[in-house]
């Protein structure tokens, strides 16, 4: 067991290390299934981790080492292997493993491909440490190298100054988050004298702390934390950076927006159920942003017209979702979402990279059109995961979906109406792209036309897994039959299970939210596929097109109201305050200069001189220990 722990580790590692100093004298494709294989057998080695607590139900901690101690608080490097983290690694590293295979065939033409792969592989390393790690710290550990990846991974194509712009947006709106999560955990650390998550919730429930709470530390302990999973899962206010990360090649953006870094909130959230659980009044903030998050996405998703913004607004709307069934509570159907939406947004996006990879590297869906006849794999794969992400039935987002406005109905009405809209919403743009992407006629260039084809095996492959995962992954979770909450209940020990069971409320919800998915698939259907409707330029658009094209100006309204004052109170410092700075260290040091001119002269080196003054001063040293002390 420890030695598959180990491979598990430190096998991406390892890839990461051999690509970047080897890689170039490997070859690219050596180093494409180098680094491919890395991620396949932390897979291989997350299943036998799977297998082992699936059949025992038990939890257990791997000790790495002793890391440090401070004051009462003692560091582990260890690493905590239960129900949660074994479930993620799975879908991680799985999910991760197809995404290399496709960079194999989809990057090639890249003369730095080593250099890709050795960043994916550092990635999935980081990510299984922040996904496994026993304690907040280990945590914090992958969560500022997943952060650190993206960076390099968006900025890939660095000799284009947008792509730069994108990485340093992500990077440093994630910062904002960090330093939250940061907080946070040393509150926590203040609070429990220790940050290993079992210490923790082994304290939050001792008789002792329920009689000493300090709800109001605790509170802010988990309104850090959640700024913390804002900033990772891109929630508002911190949501803006994510679509701007589609500047990087498009696996990145499957390997970012699917199963790794955007689920990192969702993950510490889950783990930290128990504090948040403490904590009801962040909670009902944590349902509010959500599903705020989810409704404002996706109305920005409804006119875009770059088929990788359309699935990255479809991104940060579903993470919404998610934040709004942990708001409620509901740990266990944001977890089933996360899987769902795993299977069909990595087909999606990589489904819009063989798109791209077809038409030479064309994203916008008014060049597009008519595909289907030409990339049937690469239609029917993301037809299935489009039905999937609508919620139509029987498709795994249908069941996830219908999971979070179940538990959104019965708790909030209110939000259930805004998460409803949003998903109706969702139905509506997801269509929209399919219709303008696959039907009708070609609207490219006669170049493109020409040299239209369906993607290498190496892209189709990873697209067929994936759109099957999408079409039967709802099985894990059914209702009444939950495998999934079944596998998890030991995680949420302390509180009351029910079992669902479906009633006429249950099935009168089930059928509200079909037909709010078929009523925007068929105004879809109506403007661009029956009207056959092309959007226009985005010079022309007016109104409230207009202000859903531009995103709400949210990027104009940071750009006003924090980085211009930023801009300007550091102009005003350069200009007055370093000037005033320099003058006051260059008087003082002229100050010096001059006193060393006059003081130097004492030293003309004539002995008899510094014999008078060592004299003299043992005589003044003398009197007053003798003398003048003795009077005081």
């Amino acid at each position: 067991m420890n030695t598959t722990i180990l491979l598990l580790l430190f096998t991406p590692l390892v890839g990461f290390l051999i690509n970047t100093f080897f890689g170039k004298s490997l070859g690219k494709t050596i180093s494409g299934v180098l680094g491919t294989t890395a991620i396949v057998v932390s897979f291989l080695c997350a299943i036998c981790l799977f297998s082992q607590i699936n059949a025992n139900g038990n939890s257990f901690t791997f000790h790495l080492a002793d890391w440090f101690s401070i004051g009462n608080i003692k560091i582990n490097f260890s690493f905590l292997f239960d129900q949660l983290s074994v479930l993620w690694l799975l879908f991680v590293t799985g999910i991760g493993a197809l995404i290399h295979l496709y960079s194999i065939s989809y990057m090639h033409e890249d003369d730095n491909m080593h250099k890709f792969f050795s960043y994916l592989n550092l990635f999935v390393f980081f990510m299984i440490a922040l996904v496994a790690g026993s304690n907040l710290l280990i945590m914090f550990i992958g969560w500022e190298g997943v952060g650190l990846c993206s960076y390099l991974l968006i900025g890939f194509w660095y000799k284009n100054q947008d792509y730069n712009d994108a990485a340093k947006k992500a990077f440093i709106m994630n910062r904002i988050g960090d330093l939250g999560f940061l907080i946070g955990i040393f509150i926590l650390g203040y609070v429990f004298n220790s940050l290993e998550f079992s210490e923790i919730a082994k304290g939050m429930h001792s008789e002792v702390f329920l009689k000493t709470i300090d709800l109001p530390l605790l509170s802010l302990a988990a309104f850090c934390l959640f700024i913390g999973a804002c900033g990772k899962s891109a929630q508002l206010p911190l949501a803006t950076w994510l679509p701007d990360a589609m500047a990087g090649p498009t696996p990145v953006s499957a390997l970012i927006h699917a199963a790794t870094m955007v689920t990192a909130g969702i993950f510490m959230i889950t783990r930290m159920n128990f504090l948040f659980d403490f904590t009801p009044d962040i909670q009902n903030v944590i349902a509010i942003v959500g599903a705020i998050t989810a409704i404002v996405a996706a109305s920005i998703g409804l006119v875009q017209n770059d088929i990788k913004k359309v699935l990255a607004y479809s991104t940060v709307s579903q993470l919404g979702l998610m934040f709004l069934a942990l708001g409620l509570g509901a740990y266990e159907v944001a977890v089933f979402h996360v899987i769902t939406h795993a299977f069909f947004k990595a087909c999606l996006f990589l489904g819009s990279g063989s798109v791209i990879h077809a038409l030479h590297g064309e994203q916008d869906m008014r060049n597009m059109g008519g595909l289907r006849k030409v990339m049937p794999i690469t239609f029917w794969t993301m037809m299935i995961s489009t039905l999937a992400i609508s919620g139509i039935f029987p498709f795994s987002g249908f069941w996830s979906k219908d999971e979070i406005l179940m538990t959104a109905f019965h708790s909030n009405i209110p939000l259930w109406i805004i998460g409803s809209i949003a998903s109706i919403m969702t139905a509506f743009y997801m269509f929209r792209l399919m219709y303008l992407t696959f039907f009708n006629d070609f609207r490219g260039t006669e170049e493109q036309k020409h040299h239209l084809h369906e993607s290498p095996a190496l892209i189709t492959i990873p697209l067929v897994i994936l759109a099957t995962l999408a079409a039967i992954g709802g099985a894990i979770s059914l209702p009444g039959h939950s495998w999934l909450n079944h596998y998890l209940a030991p995680l949420f020990a302390h509180k009351s299970h029910e079992t669902h069971t479906l009633g006429t409320t249950e099935y009168t919800l089930m059928a509200v939210a079909t037909l709010g998915a078929l009523l925007g698939i068929a105004i879809a259907y109506s403007k661009y596929l029956k009207k056959k409707e092309i959007p226009v330029a985005d010079s022309e658009v007016q109104g409230l097109h207009k202000v859903l094209s531009n995103k709400y100006y949210l990027d104009e309204i940071y750009m006003a109201t924090i980085v211009k004052p930023i801009y300007l109170i550091s102009n005003f410092a350069k200009k007055y305050v370093e000037k005033f700075i320099s003058k006051a260290v260059i008087g003082l040091g002229g100050a010096t200069y001059a006193l060393s001119i006059k003081g130097k002269k004492i030293q003309n080196g004539n002995i008899g001189v510094y014999l008078f003054a060592f004299i003299f001063g043992m005589v003044g040293f003398l009197v007053y220990v003798f003398i003048i002390r003795d009077v005081k």
